[in-house]
């Protein structure tokens, strides 16, 4: 029973599964989230219009759809796309891990927009107004002025959204990917032990939560380094 029935080193690949998701998702969200943030807070209107539409569309759906749309949707679409250049029917299966990549990516970058974007508003109007004063470009006010004071804004509101993140890999079982949750199921249908497997994959989920809010933790001090307080 201590070794899990002879499945625990089944639980600890599923551990890493789930952190490789997490890992491999966070880079998009990020990049997805000050793409869709920037959008919104453009002065054209038809990138205001994109970047609305993008949050309000993943926002309002649930995360499970998004994925199995992805799964489903994404393979009929590539295999068309295929035919359409080829000619001929191929047949293409997206793998699940990178469709639960995606689909994650989707649905944590569409909250990560709403985060960056009230951080972008944090900034200091009048800095803004120096670096158009001093002759800046868009692009180097972005890279010069914003960007570094960004993290300080958003590190709160992304740590939330990573712990969510954490939690919402569980999702991606639905699909097939051996994370913790399926690989606490197996467990817990072979070996007739629910309660155990669960227990495990429950003190897993809280161990990587914990970690990750360490983290974020340092991360926002140093951040927060020669800002004084109030």
């Amino acid at each position: 029973m201590f070794d899990l029935y002879g499945r625990g080193w089944q639980m600890l690949e599923g551990g890493l599964v789930t952190v490789q998701l997490c890992l491999t998702v966070l880079p998009f969200m990020i990049i997805l989230g000050l793409l869709g943030a920037s959008a919104k807070l453009s002065r054209y209107r038809s990138l205001r219009i994109i970047g609305e539409s993008y949050t309000v569309i993943i926002r309002g759906i649930p995360e499970l759809l998004v994925i199995l749309l992805i799964y489903f949707g994404g393979t009929i679409a590539v295999q068309n796309l295929a035919e359409l250049i080829g000619g001929e029917a191929v047949r293409v299966d997206i793998p699940a891990f990178w469709s639960g990549v995606a689909a994650l990516a989707l649905v944590q970058g569409a909250f990560a927009s709403e985060v960056f974007r009230a951080a972008m508003q944090s900034i200091p109007v009048g800095q803004i107004e120096a670096a158009t004063a001093c002759g800046m470009t868009p692009a180097q006010i972005f890279l010069r002025i914003k960007l570094p004071q960004l993290w300080r804004f958003a590190l709160p509101g992304l740590n939330n959204l990573f712990q969510v993140l954490i939690k919402d890999t569980a999702l991606i079982s639905v699909v097939g990917v051996e994370e913790i949750l399926r690989k606490a199921a197996v467990g817990a249908g072979t070996e007739k032990a629910p309660f155990t497997f669960y227990l495990v994959a429950m003190a897993m989920f809280l161990a990587f939560t914990t970690v990750s809010l360490f983290v974020f933790s340092r991360l926002e001090k140093r951040a927060s380094r020669g800002i004084a307080r109030a």
